[in-house]
């Protein structure tokens, strides 16, 4: 079975770019980049598809997952608070 190359996405990026703007045919683009025309096209839709994610606002995970980081430092905060406070009334476990 034939193995397939790994290609960088910025390659991928630049060729499916290229055949948006039509300057050069399908052919022209799959020789020069060495990849199946059907590669291209794949390419070309999952730029077009998925191009307006780049200028969304941060997905609801990476928020959540801020929050997370932020209430556990708080956290910690204060069990160190607690812990002195019970150490100052002389109830140190």
């Amino acid at each position: 079975m034939k193995r397939t190359k790994s290609i960088p996405g910025s390659i991928k990026f630049k060729a499916a770019l290229e055949r948006i703007k039509g300057e050069k045919t399908l052919v022209e683009l799959s020789r020069e980049y060495g990849v199946h025309p059907n590669t291209l096209l794949k390419w070309k839709q999952t730029l077009l598809e998925k191009g307006a994610e780049l200028f969304e606002p941060p997905n609801k995970e990476q928020e959540y997952q801020k929050r997370i980081r932020d209430l556990e430092q708080l956290l910690g905060k204060k069990e160190v608070e607690i812990a002195l406070l019970k150490n100052f009334l002389g109830q140190g476990s």
